[in-house]
């Protein structure tokens, strides 16, 4: 049985382009080797002349700037801060990138999830049924997310964040590791405005305001 509908046995693409070169992103490259081995090329790219270094865990970093593009070359950005993703997506594409779908083979879901470009999900997740993911969306290790929940572009999901079913959670929001969202119902569900921070180990259990930071259990707002 297939649990993993979106993972390609044979990639669709020969060389990933993976912006930034910090512990995400060389997660995301341990990720690539864990697919598809050495069948896809790995590379680092930063947008600074002074973060070029020698290769980090073998991988090369190169200049975005520097970037000689190549039919069937994608990217992802490995930057865990929704703002600063926004801007590096946006230096991808002005340098003819195209984004890529990641997703870890040691990944569950079902054919009822939806992800947009540049989706990155990481080992351990369960994504059951009925789910929309916008574009540019990190889903780090071992999340869970339940029925009917919909997640807006560059939203980002730190490891061990648990989320119920009937939640809308919008564009921009960061959500810190651990963290937990209880349900919603089908007519009234819990929704996390645009921007919202929930910090780490929170449990939330009514909707959060667009750009406010909520922590603590049950989860307030801080500010």
């Amino acid at each position: 049985m297939n649990c993993n509908p979106f993972f390609e046995i044979e990639p669709s693409f020969r060389r990933l382009f993976v912006f930034g070169a910090g512990g995400f992103g060389r997660e995301i490259a341990w990720l690539v080797g864990q697919s598809w081995g050495a069948a896809v090329e790995v590379v680092f790219l930063v947008d600074n002349p002074e973060y070029v270094t020698s290769p980090v865990n073998g991988v090369p970093v190169q200049l975005l700037d520097d970037v000689a593009k190549c039919d069937g070359d994608r990217f992802v950005v490995a930057v865990g801060d929704p703002q600063l993703r926004r801007r590096a997506v946006a230096g991808c594409l002005s340098a003819g990138l195209e984004p890529a779908q990641l997703v870890h083979p040691r990944v569950e879901m079902s054919r009822h999830v939806s992800l947009g470009d540049g989706c990155v999900v990481c080992a351990g997740c369960i994504l059951t049924v009925n789910i929309v993911l916008g574009e540019h969306v990190h889903i780090n290790l071992d999340c869970t997310i339940g029925h009917d929940v919909v997640i807006g572009d560059y939203a980002t999901l730190s490891p061990g964040v648990h989320v119920s079913g009937n939640v809308q959670i919008g564009r921009d929001v960061f959500i810190g590791t651990g963290a937990n969202i209880i349900n919603g119902t089908a007519c009234a569900p819990l929704v996390i405005g645009h921007g919202a921070v929930i910090a780490a180990g929170a449990c939330v259990a009514k909707s959060v305001d667009p750009g406010v930071m909520v922590a603590g259990v049950p989860a307030v707002r801080k500010r």
